[in-house]
């Protein structure tokens, strides 16, 4: 039986090595969970990629909506109709989600409703690392934050029991170390229950947010958040680690707690530990006894001073005379992921022993550099190396690249050196449009298929509609690939694994108002430098839609259907022009010891490299199998 069956048939004692957000998928069927929904995005992507293979046997609705704020509005309807529901998201996909989040918690919930934010310090895949600890002061939310897998299945079953007695929906934070950390968990029991639909009942306006409603939900939120001060000092999910050391109190949450924890073994230290779970409210009274009982204070916490300011503003308003030690003194740092190095830096002195933060075997700068490169077969190479070619053929100066979030980022890096900006989700189109009418220079932007219904179809209205001159590239390689492979609404497939409309973006982009609209195959190279030249001509919004399947799909349906081939270089033909290795610049592609080679097993035969476009000598064919 495969891990993932094993997360829905488990039994209540079995202990099974999960992923931190495939303990989450089993905690919300623990829980009770009916409706899920996401828009993906690292670090949270594994629970959709869980939930999309059990929702149908688990009785779960699940669902990969077109964007985050989508999301959340399915998950709140869920909640009001009486299914308990869950959304989540990575730490920006907040940002996206905000304008409905905000009013969701002013209406509450009904059966329970949780968002989950992942949060991204040290931004691995990630464009900030803003720490999304402070949306649940601006909502007025409660916040839960487990610090380990078991945690993360575990405390879910607060945040459910909280948000259905104050109903009010709760926001569960983790950040990458929590979602991608594997440990062994032990499940508990899921509920048996048939209920599949709910049943919406009006609640004297509750869920309407209309200012005469909203004045009073404010007064209502508030009170409520008061109550959960109070209600909060009775978790368990606070936990005092009550090590007999009078003189030292750390306060922690979260993964901070972890690496604490390893810098306190690490370093022989002693300490008593207040690592708090629910980090709003905080539970104001048990912390202020935990102040009382301690001479010096530390808080470890990563990215804001979220925790700090508050036991600061704690001791001040109770008159302690306390010294507090933190981020906000200079003791730790407010950026990037914390490690045992980082918070023992911190740490030595504060208590005043030696630490210097070990030296590496080997220093960066003498490592060569590895820049992330696009994957063999990758059809946006050959959008990229078309565009190039066809802005280099027009001779055009100056010309803008907007980019946008996904694979085809990767276009910033050489050779193509295609993004001049890059904000967010959706912003490449917006940005272009300014930059358009700031300027007399051609703009030439990218966006990815699922960021082009994410948020991308708005700006596009926008640009239609103020009359802008530019040339927008849609790659559209047939999935959510980033973030691995989910589908999103240009393939005729939905979360469920049910087969759905295909949306054409062609048909979309036509209804809005663009008239130059082609779509083209990347892997044909001559029709795409074409089709980018003419769109280069045009003075209005023209659109290339680049349209071939992520090379990741492609491989795995080539390998099932025993069509796989690969390429090689005819030595007697390369006349070493180096056009492949520096302008096409795919990883299959190298040079060993002056000759230039094609690695089998990088290559995954797209063959773009052997047309003329790219290899005027034909120098690259396809390998021919040798006979038995």
């Amino acid at each position: 039986m495969n891990l993932i069956d094993q997360i829905l048939t488990g039994k209540s004692g079995e202990r099974l090595f999960l992923l931190g957000n495939e303990a989450i998928s089993r905690g919300l069927l623990e829980a009770g969970v009916k409706v899920a929904t996401t828009y993906p995005g690292t670090p949270s992507s594994e629970i959709g990629d869980v939930l999309s293979q059990i929702a149908k046997r688990a009785g779960m609705y699940f669902e990969f909506s077109v964007n985050e704020k989508v999301a959340v509005e399915m998950a709140f309807s869920g909640s009001v109709s009486g299914l308990r529901s869950f959304v989540f998201m990575k730490h920006v996909g907040l940002n996206v989600a905000s304008d409905s989040f905000m009013s969701t918690v002013y209406s509450g919930a009904k059966a329970g409703f949780v968002i989950m934010s992942a949060d991204d310090p040290s931004m691995f895949s990630s464009q900030n690392e803003q720490d999304n600890r402070e949306y649940s002061k601006l909502a007025h939310i409660p916040m839960i934050e487990p610090s380990n897998p078991q945690e993360a299945k575990d405390f879910l079953k607060t945040a459910y029991e909280v948000s259905e007695k104050f109903n009010i929906p709760v926001l569960f934070r983790t950040t990458t170390r929590v979602s991608h950390q594997r440990a062994t968990v032990e499940l508990s029991k899921i509920p048996d229950t048939s209920l599949t639909k709910g049943m919406f009942v009006y609640d004297k306006g509750d869920y309407v947010d209309l200012p005469s409603n909203s004045y009073f939900l404010k007064e209502k939120l508030v009170k409520k958040m008061q109550e959960i001060e109070k209600f909060s000092n009775t978790l368990d999910i606070n936990k005092l680690v009550d090590n007999g050391a009078s003189d030292v109190g750390v306060i922690t949450s979260g993964e901070a707690y972890n690496t604490l924890m390893d810098s306190l073994n690490e370093n022989d230290l002693r300490a008593d530990i207040f690592k708090i779970g629910m980090t709003n409210p905080l539970p104001s009274s048990t912390l202020l006894n935990f102040l009382n009982t301690h001479e010096r204070i530390i808080v470890v916490e990563e990215l804001d001073d979220f925790l700090e300011e508050r036991v600061r503003a704690l001791a001040q308003e109770n008159g302690l005379s306390k010294k507090i030690y933190g981020k906000m003194d200079g003791y730790f740092p407010y950026s990037h992921e914390y490690n045992s190095d980082i918070v023992s830096l911190g740490l030595s002195k504060i208590l005043g022993f030696d630490f210097k933060i070990p030296q590496p075997m080997v220093e960066i700068s003498d490592l060569p550099k590895r820049l992330p490169v696009l994957c063999p077969g990758c059809p946006h190479r050959a959008t990229f190396y078309a565009v190039r070619r066809a802005v280099k053929m027009a001779k055009l100066d100056g010309v803008v690249y907007s980019s946008d979030i996904g694979c085809y980022s990767l276009g910033s890096y050489p050779p193509f050196e295609m993004a001049d900006t890059m904000l967010a989700m959706g912003a490449s189109v917006g940005v272009a449009t300014g930059l358009a009418k700031a300027t007399d220079q051609r703009i030439i932007s990218f966006i990815g298929d699922s960021t082009f219904f994410h948020s991308g179809i708005p700006a596009i209205i926008d640009a239609v509609r103020n009359k802008s001159v530019m040339t927008l590239i849609v790659l559209d390689n047939r999935t959510t690939a980033m973030t691995g492979q989910q589908p999103n609404p240009g393939v005729p497939i939905n979360g469920m694994g049910d087969s759905s409309y295909e949306e054409s973006i062609e048909n979309i982009v036509r209804a809005l108002g663009v008239v130059n609209v082609v779509t083209v195959d990347p892997y044909d190279l001559k029709s795409t430098l074409l089709a980018v030249s003419s769109a280069l001509r045009y003075e209005g919004i023209s659109v290339v839609i680049a349209k071939r399947e992520c090379a990741i799909l492609r491989d795995n349906r080539m390998r099932k259907e025993r069509t796989w081939k690969t390429f090689e270089i005819d030595q007697d033909k390369c006349t070493k022009c180096m056009r492949c290795v520096t302008t096409f610049s795919c990883p299959a592609i190298y040079v060993d010891k002056g000759s230039v080679k094609i690695n089998p097993t990088l290559c995954d035969g797209c063959g773009v490299c052997a047309e003329a476009y790219v290899c005027p000598y034909r120098a690259i064919k396809e390998v021919v199998p040798v006979a038995d």
